[in-house]
C-alpha cells in the first residue's frame, strides 16, 4: 500500500451529521472511511446518542486513544450541528483537559472534514457570504490552540446542493487520502523537506 499505511496514525472520525442516511456527501464520505477500518474509527454522534445524552468517559476514552481527531460535519448556518458543539462542550472538561496529569488531547492533531452546500466562490471576499471556511471555523482553531492540539488543513467540499454523483464519488477517495497523510503536519514535511536538503548537499560535497 501507499505510504498513508506505512504510519498508520491512530485516526477518530467523529461524525456528526443530523441526518446522515439522507446525506449524499457526508453518508459517501461514511461508506468510504469504514473501507479503512485497521487505520480510521468512526464514531457517528447521532447514530450513537439518538436521545443526545452523551457518554462522556466513553468519548474522553474515544479521544485518549487517536493521534489525530477528524471532525466531520456539515457547515449548518455557518457553524457545526449541534450535537457536534454539545460533544465539544461536554466532553472537553476542564478537569480532564487540565487536572491531574493534565494535557490530555496536547500534542495530537485535528482537522476539519466538512461539507457545504454553497458554491467556493460564495465563501470568498466580495461574496455572497463574504467569508471564507477558515474564517469561519475559527472558534475550533482558537479551541484546538487552548488545548495544545495541533491543527491540520481543512478538507472540504463545496456545492454539496448541486454536486453531480461523479464529483461526490471523487471527493470521497480524496477525503481518505487526506486524512491518511501523514505529514499533513506542515511542520514534519518542512522537517523531511530539509534533511532531504542536507542528505543532497553531503552527496555533492
Amino acid at each position: 500500500m501507499g505510504k498513508e499505511s506505512d504510519v498508520c496514525l491512530k485516526t477518530l472520525v467523529v461524525v456528526a451529521h443530523p441526518n446522515l442516511q439522507q446525506s449524499r456527501v457526508n453518508k459517501r464520505w461514511v461508506e468510504e472511511l469504514r473501507k479503512h477500518s485497521g487505520e480510521i474509527t468512526v464514531h457517528e454522534l447521532y447514530g450513537e446518542y439518538p436521545e443526545k445524552v452523551l457518554d462522556i468517559g466513553r468519548e474522553q476514552a474515544l479521544l485518549a486513544e487517536c493521534e489525530r481527531l477528524v471532525l466531520q460535519f456539515p457547515l449548518q448556518w455557518y457553524s457545526t450541528p449541534p450535537l457536534l458543539k454539545q460533544w465539544l462542550d461536554e466532553v472537553f472538561t476542564m478537569a480532564w483537559l487540565f487536572g491531574p496529569g493534565g494535557k490530555a488531547v496536547a500534542g495530537k492533531e485535528l482537522l476539519l472534514a466538512v461539507s457545504i452546500g454553497g458554491a467556493e466562490e460564495t465563501y470568498e471576499a466580495g461574496g455572497l457570504i463574504g467569508y471564507t471556511i477558515s474564517e469561519l471555523t475559527r472558534p475550533l482553531q482558537a479551541f484546538a490552540s487552548q488545548i495544545g492540539m495541533t491543527m491540520l488543513p481543512h478538507f472540504k467540499f463545496h456545492g454539496a446542493n448541486q454536486a453531480a454523483d461523479e464529483q461526490i464519488e471523487s471527493s470521497a477517495g480524496r477525503y481518505v487520502r487526506h486524512i491518511l497523510t501523514p505529514e499533513l503536519d506542515p511542520r514534519i514535511a518542512r522537517v523531511r523537506m530539509l534533511n532531504e536538503m542536507k542528505q543532497k548537499m553531503q552527496a555533492s560535497l
